[in-house]
């Protein structure tokens, strides 16, 4: 009996192993397509809603008074690896893009040290919190790192699911109108 137990035991882990594993390799940026990521949250070409959050700087950003740019809109974690690895590169794309691109990197977990992390990376970027995530339900984020690309009418040009790399923030921005 106790090795039926055990063995039962051990062969829950292994699945649980596996399933993590299929999950994490599911989640890779080189995994996740335009298509794909079009399956949950969402969709491109709708209208982006609007919201106004309290940047960690203490501003309010509201997303219609971007109306007329073109707006980069993240959503990451302090604790989450692909949103730490992809955040060089967005401050690269940050200080070269200008006033031609705004990035709004939305925290969604801003009861954890954000200005620490924001400090440590030299993040001059906005950083806005969604306090009570209601811009994070509002979007449909079912993963982090995602990111809307949001054209000059306030509508979703492109979503990306994961982390993105430098030349997937500029060609995004870049074919939006």
């Amino acid at each position: 009996m106790v090795k039926k137990v055990i063995a039962i035991v051990v062969l829950i882990a292994l699945l649980g192993v596996a399933i993590v594993q299929a999950m994490d390799k599911k989640a890779e940026p080189g995994n996740i397509s335009q298509e794909a990521s079009n399956m949950s949250g969402l969709k491109v070409g709708s209208k982006a809603p609007d919201f106004e959050l309290k940047t960690l700087a203490g501003e309010t950003v509201k997303l219609s008074d971007l109306k007329g740019k073109k707006v980069m809109l993240n959503f990451w974690a302090t604790w989450c690896p692909p949103c730490k690895a992809e955040m060089p590169a967005m401050e690269q794309f940050h200080k070269e893009a200008g006033d031609e691109v705004v990035i709004l990197a939305v925290n969604i977990d801003p009861h954890l040290d954000v200005k620490a992390f924001v400090d440590e990376n030299g993040i001059t970027f906005p950083i806005p919190l969604d306090d009570e995530d209601k811009v994070n339900e509002m979007y449909q984020v079912l993963s982090i790192p995602t990111t809307y690309f949001i054209d000059t009418k306030g509508n979703i040009g492109y979503k990306y699911i994961g982390a993105m790399n430098h030349d997937t923030m500029k060609q995004y921005t870049k074919e939006l109108k």
